[in-house]
């Protein structure tokens, strides 16, 4: 099991006090391990697991809980025999009907220490969120980083090279669970194509009642070949008409929002560096995990360029920056990357091999007159670092420690 410290950092503050611990993330990217590892965190604290009570909701044995008066009611019993603070560990808490009415009078009743995971990225803008307004801190679970995949698949393939690792990488991507299959390529393509599968029958079609699952799919797809480019859901109306397949832009934009929301995609805004204004048309949209498209999709290889900029893209919202694409005339820069006090910005390729992709590539940011770090990624091994503008391997950018 990998400890996900950089997590565990973030959570280890918030341990044994009083706010609920939200965990969300895409299906099966690590949330119930988070919780697992929560819990060894408390034993090594000296905590009994006496005072730990858990429930996945996923599982059938605990259907009849689904419903909050039923759950509050198995709770209450359970922790009137518990001495001390209780640790509550509630899994994909998004299968209990009013289940934000039930963990807030847990919150209100007991001395308990409260953890939920949820699939589902609206989990708490509900009308019963009101209920837990300013009394939980959330933490997103993505899929394993590079430096994550790299310490799991050296444990299990130790004399492999890095090289070797990040193209097993490109196709796999990260879902924790590959690391059972050993990494093993046809039992990994189709553990991930039901994966998608279940992403899409329960947390899009079944959660909002879509009627219409082949247009459905074909969006998806759409969305997965275009990866990292700019497009509105009126281009894709205009895409399917002319392949003989009517949708109206508005339900494009719908489906398109499932997805989103069952953190499938996730969706970057331009920005204007001359106007300095965010643009409101042609956003672009990344994929919470790449092997995901290998496995459904395919050509990961072929559109390795893409694939970069994904990657680059998750890595950096694992690092908590909030991320828009740079517009300046007719050029994008890919990312610009803020959090608090910092702000840096990314630009990334496949190879610089000819002079003019090196002029492109690094002139995009003659329009940008500040001094925050500015990056060019690309799979070269050599330095092509000028006029401060930084040139880094996307293996070395990945696994470094911070950018500055």
């Amino acid at each position: 099991m990998i400890k996900r410290e950089a997590y565990m950092n973030r959570i280890r503050p918030f341990i044994g006090n009083e706010l609920i611990k939200v965990l969300t993330g895409i299906r099966r990217s690590g949330k119930s391990v988070m919780l697992e590892l929560i819990q060894n965190e408390l034993i090594e604290q000296g905590i009994s697991d006496t005072q730990f009570i858990r429930f996945n909701f996923e599982d059938m044995s605990n259907v009849e809980l689904c419903i909050a008066e039923s759950l509050h009611r198995e709770v209450s019993k359970q922790i009137s025999s518990i001495e001390g603070k209780t640790y509550l560990f509630f899994d994909e808490i998004q299968e209990v009907s009013n289940w934000e009415k039930c963990i807030n009078s847990f919150r209100v009743e007991f001395d308990c220490d409260i953890y939920i995971t949820g699939s589902n990225a609206k989990l708490l803008s509900g009308e019963l969120a009101t209920y837990l307004a300013g009394r939980y801190v959330e933490f997103v679970i993505y899929p394993f980083s590079f430096g994550e995949f790299l310490e799991l698949y050296t444990s299990i393939l130790p004399q492999i090279q890095m090289q070797e690792a990040f193209t097993k990488y490109l196709t796999l991507g990260g879902m924790p669970y590959l690391g059972n299959l050993r990494y093993d390529e046809t039992p990994s393509q189709i553990y991930l194509q039901d994966l998608f599968n279940s992403v899409v029958l329960k947390d899009i079609v079944k959660r909002n009642k879509v009627r219409d699952v082949d247009l459905l799919e074909r969006i998806i797809a759409y969305v997965f070949g275009g990866i990292g480019t700019t497009f509105s859901a009126a281009s894709i109306s205009k895409y399917f008409k002319s392949e003989n397949r009517a949708a109206a832009p508005e339900t494009i934009m719908n489906y398109i929002s499932y997805c989103m929301d069952a953190l499938l995609f996730y969706q970057v805004r331009r920005q204007d560096l001359q106007g300095k204004k965010l643009l409101a048309v042609n956003e672009k949209y990344y994929i919470a995990d790449h092997g995901i498209r290998e496995a459904v999709f395919g050509g990961n290889m072929k559109d390795i360029n893409l694939i970069l900029e994904n990657i680059v893209y998750m890595e950096l919202l694992r690092r908590g920056y909030k991320i828009s694409v740079g517009k300046a005339g007719t050029r994008e820069i890919d990312f610009i990357c803020e959090k608090r006090s910092e702000k840096l910005y990314v630009q990334v390729a496949y190879l610089l091999a000819s002079e003019e992709t090196i002029q492109r590539e690094f002139g995009v940011y003659e329009y940008v007159r500040d001094n925050f770090p500015k990056y060019v990624v690309t799979l070269d091994e050599f330095d092509m670092s000028r006029e401060g503008i930084k040139h880094r391997n996307v293996r070395d950018f990945l696994l470094a420690s911070s950018w500055d």
